[in-house]
C-alpha cells in the first residue's frame, strides 16, 4: 500500500512529510462547530483514492456520539476556552 514511499527521493519525503503535516494541523486547528464536521479533505492526503461512504448513525444515536464527544472535550481539555456562539450556516 506504501510502495510509493520506496520509490521516493529523499527529497521528495521531506515534501510528502510537510504536506502531510499541514493537513494534519488544518484538521487539528478546527475549533467550535467545525469540530463536529466531517473532514474528507484529510484522507484526501493519503495515494490511495477512494471515497469511502461513511455508516452514519440514525439521529438518537448520533447526538448521543455528539454529547458524549462533547463530554470528552470536558475531561481532556477541561481548561480550554468555552464559547456560547451559535452555529451559524
Amino acid at each position: 500500500m506504501d510502495e510509493d514511499l520506496e520509490r521516493m527521493t529523499r527529497e521528495e519525503l521531506i515534501d510528502e512529510a510537510k504536506r502531510l503535516r499541514q493537513g494534519i494541523r488544518e484538521h487539528r486547528d478546527c475549533s467550535g462547530h467545525d469540530l463536529c464536521w466531517h473532514h474528507p479533505a484529510l484522507w484526501a492526503l493519503l495515494p490511495d483514492k477512494t471515497d469511502p461512504v461513511p455508516v452514519i448513525p440514525e439521529w438518537p444515536e448520533f447526538i448521543k456520539g455528539c454529547v458524549k464527544y462533547r463530554q470528552s472535550l470536558d475531561e481532556q481539555a477541561p481548561d480550554a476556552p468555552r464559547t456560547n456562539e451559535s452555529y451559524d450556516e
